[in-house]
């Protein structure tokens, strides 16, 4: 368990010292405005397109607070993995489609759609993000509508009540440490994240983006926890610290959740 501190980055000098009593840490908003793109959608009509997908979220893309409203990303927005975790809104127009009810609908980018290059930007949706683009009713029928033009923009991603989870790789050693990180609110995917061991409190060590979701550390000595780790947003460039979010004993493919929501 951690307790959770946030160091924006800003254009001001002054640097405010949020209580740790505050359940509304965030990163800031990164929203744009609409934009185009192709959309198509797969797995099971209501289900959550696949098993996990390239991200490495397993099974949570099922579960709240993705509920499967979530999405392969085209390159673009996959990005060799640096876009998992990202959060759009989608939407499409009567004029395009009759079945469309033209509400935005959040998602979440949980896996790849390397075939997706048909369109610069190309969500292959869930079949329930898909459906829920829709009118009441009419999520069979839209479903039918094979590649469809939407809209699209960047939002902040909103997990009111979730905390920050980090999921220890199975692969992980007193050598090499890889980590899964799941739920982040704000930009909602990383640029960067870096380890602190205890015994060394003035030393950041810089972890690798490994795959989707996973960054890794091979330290070439044994490293000592608890680990503190410093997660930079990809967008607003902001940071927030997990301290000893990772215990002393901890396990491979064990789960640890921050203690402090954002």
């Amino acid at each position: 368990m951690a307790l959770i501190l946030r160091y924006p980055i800003c254009l001001f000098t002054l640097i405010v010292i949020f209580s740790l009593s505050n359940n509304n840490l965030c990163f800031s908003k990164a929203q744009s405005n609409w934009s185009p793109a192709g959309a198509t959608w797969y797995g099971p009509p209501t289900g959550a397109g696949s098993d996990g997908g390239a991200c490495g979220y397993q099974d949570a893309v099922e579960q709240a607070p993705f509920s499967s409203l979530v999405s392969a990303g085209g390159p673009s927005l996959f990005n060799s993995g640096n876009g998992c975790g990202a959060c759009y809104q989608v939407k499409c127009m009567k004029n395009v489609n009759g079945a469309c009810s033209e509400n935005p609908v959040r998602v979440v980018i949980t896996d790849e759609c390397p075939g997706c290059v048909s369109e610069s930007v190309h969500f292959d949706l869930s079949g329930t993000a898909f459906g829920a683009m829709a009118a009441s009713g009419q999520g069979n029928q839209l479903r039918t509508a094979g590649v469809l033009q939407i809209q699209y923009r960047r939002v902040e991603c909103d997990y009111s009540g979730t905390k920050v989870v980090f999921v220890v790789d199975s692969g992980s050693n007193p050598y090499y440490f890889a980590v899964l990180i799941k739920f982040v609110e704000g930009d909602g995917n990383l640029a960067a994240v870096d380890l602190q061991q205890t015994s060394q409190s003035n030393t950041w060590l810089p972890m690798q983006h490994s795959w989707g979701a996973v960054w890794k550390l091979n330290s070439g000595s044994a490293l000592t926890a608890p680990f503190s780790l410093r997660l930079t947003a990809a967008v607003s460039g902001e940071t927030i610290v997990a301290n000893n979010v990772i215990p002393a004993g901890w396990e491979a493919s064990q789960t640890y959740p921050s203690l402090v929501n954002f």
